[in-house]
């Protein structure tokens, strides 16, 4: 018999293998991106401290953009990057959480390289 999966159980999967690898320092912290149907969401993590330096989601009261589209997903790319760059962080390694890199989450790390951040 055949075993169904559902898509989040599959994507937290294919992130735990990614996370096995992509690790954020202090020099070179983790920029990490979840998505929902209505929203989005970035931080910018130091692993080593275990401490997120910067963030920014569409559910936050001054986004002015929704996080359901592409448009959305390009406004918190450039949020978390101006946020970073405030904070003395330029260069980040990419998270996509176990998304495809398509669509938002394409949008969003575009935006980021875009405002200043290189990954």
């Amino acid at each position: 018999m055949k075993r169904s999966i559902d898509k989040d159980s599959r994507r937290r999967r294919i992130h735990v293998r990614i996370r096995e690898r992509v690790k954020g320092t202090q020099e070179r912290p983790r920029l990490a991106v979840f998505r929902s149907i209505k929203n989005i969401y970035a931080q910018v993590i130091d692993d080593r401290a275990g401490r997120t330096i910067v963030s920014a989601s569409s559910s936050e009261t001054n986004a002015t953009a929704t996080g359901g589209n592409l448009a959305g997903a390009k406004e918190i790319g450039k949020l978390v990057a101006e946020r970073a760059k405030a904070q003395g962080v330029s260069k980040v390694v990419f998270d996509r959480g176990g998304y495809l890199y398509h669509g938002r989450i394409k949008a969003l790390a575009d935006a980021a390289r875009e405002a200043g951040l290189e990954f």
